[in-house]
């Protein structure tokens, strides 16, 4: 069955799903646009992508998309749609989404809408009045957008980000797609070490280990197709198969995560247990303002921002205090930020940024990867 899929993303990781589609993929007709990125292939493709997609948050099938700009043309547009090549008599199919700068600008009233139209196209198609949906989940999600629809089935279930390692946080946790795309955009293969001084509940570095040993994100995690009967058993056990084979658990790599609160580290600790990378990630309790950051590799972090954990004075201190510890690093630094005055109290301005979001909270990552020791004391003025 030849299918059109979507990934929604977090802003500013549409080129990253994209090129993990182009290269991991092997796909050529990949399409970004804001917030999403398009693509085609069958269900082994399907598959492949909700295991191994790390920067991705979910992996819809889009059924169709037409204008809507009253109920009587999202009823008929939504009836129209083959809703019984996937849906089986017995299936549950709740109905969520949004609608943005449209005409249909009731949500409970679109989602009634669309439920009906789907239940009286999938009663023509069966011949049955009463669907009890008892048997597996097939989410629809909707978007209207400037009285256009579009119609989803999600694939996925839980979001792409639940990898099944972090039951348990600390009090602002980073995303995990976001994570593995702030690995990919410093190009980082395990080459050279790593450390994260605020290490939180350990995301980093554990998504930094999966990458370094080639391990898909979705290997310890269900996805709602398996259970679809619409899509063959087969092409989820080949997907997980190839997965297993690409792996390099058994290699090492210094991967080093610390941070000031005991309780984070042990966490973490746990965290990286349960992802099956704690022979490669090494965890300590240590206070990122007095470490030692003389020796070559890479330094990411995701110091506490001002609207989370922190208040805007602390935080920006913070930032300033470990500007002073890093100042004459050889290390390469990726910094997280939401505080757009971040380069003013680190000391000095980035090599590169590249706006991004942490769920709803815009943020920057700070790159520095150019400047010697030597100059990396000079003030932004």
């Amino acid at each position: 069955m030849e299918l059109t899929m979507c990934c929604p993303t977090l802003f500013g990781l549409e080129g990253i799903v994209a090129d993990e589609l182009r290269f991991g993929g092997r796909l050529t007709a990949v399409q970004t646009e804001n917030g999403r990125v398009l693509f085609e292939g069958d269900e082994n493709t399907l598959a492949w992508a909700n295991l191994n997609l790390r920067c991705a948050e979910r992996v819809l099938i889009r059924l169709g998309t037409f204008p809507a700009d009253d109920f009587d043309a999202l009823f008929e547009g939504v009836r129209a749609l083959p809703w019984e090549q996937f849906i089986p008599k017995d299936g549950a199919f709740p109905v969520k989404g949004y609608s943005l700068n449209s005409q249909l600008h009731s949500i409970p009233d679109c989602q009634k809408i669309i439920k009906k139209a789907v239940v009286e196209r999938l009663r023509s198609a069966y011949g049955i009045s009463w669907f009890a949906e008892t048997d597996a989940k097939y989410q629809i999600q909707f978007a209207i957008m400037h009285d256009v629809a579009e119609l989803y089935l999600d694939t996925s279930g839980a979001g792409l980000h639940k990898r099944g390692y972090r039951a348990n946080a600390n009090a602002a946790p980073l995303r995990e797609t976001l994570a593995a795309a702030m690995v990919k955009l410093a190009r980082w293969r395990g080459r050279e070490p790593l450390l994260d001084p605020f290490c939180g509940s350990g995301t980093i570095a554990i998504e930094a280990a999966l990458i370094a040993q080639h391990r898909a994100p979705g290997l310890m995690r269900a996805f709602a197709a398996e259970k679809w009967p619409c899509f063959e058993p087969s092409a989820w056990q080949c997907a997980r198969e190839n997965a297993l084979e690409l792996a390099r658990g058994a290699e090492k790599f210094d991967i080093v995560g610390s941070d000031v609160d005991p309780a984070c580290v042990q966490l973490s600790i746990e965290n990286a247990r349960k992802a099956g990378v704690s022979g490669t990630v090494f965890f300590e309790q240590a206070d990122a303002l007095r470490r030692d950051y003389s020796g070559a590799g890479i330094l990411f972090a995701n110091p506490p921002y001002g609207e989370r954990l922190l208040d805007v004075q602390s935080a920006e201190a913070l930032y300033a205090g470990l500007g002073r510890a890093a100042a004459q690093s050889p290390m390469k630094q990726y910094i997280l930020s939401s505080d757009p005055l971040f380069e003013r109290c680190y000391g000095r301005k980035a090599d590169k940024r590249r706006k991004l979001y942490n769920g709803m909270l815009k943020c920057d990552l700070y790159m520095y990867f150019k400047h010697s020791p030597r100059n990396s004391a000079k003030n932004t003025k």
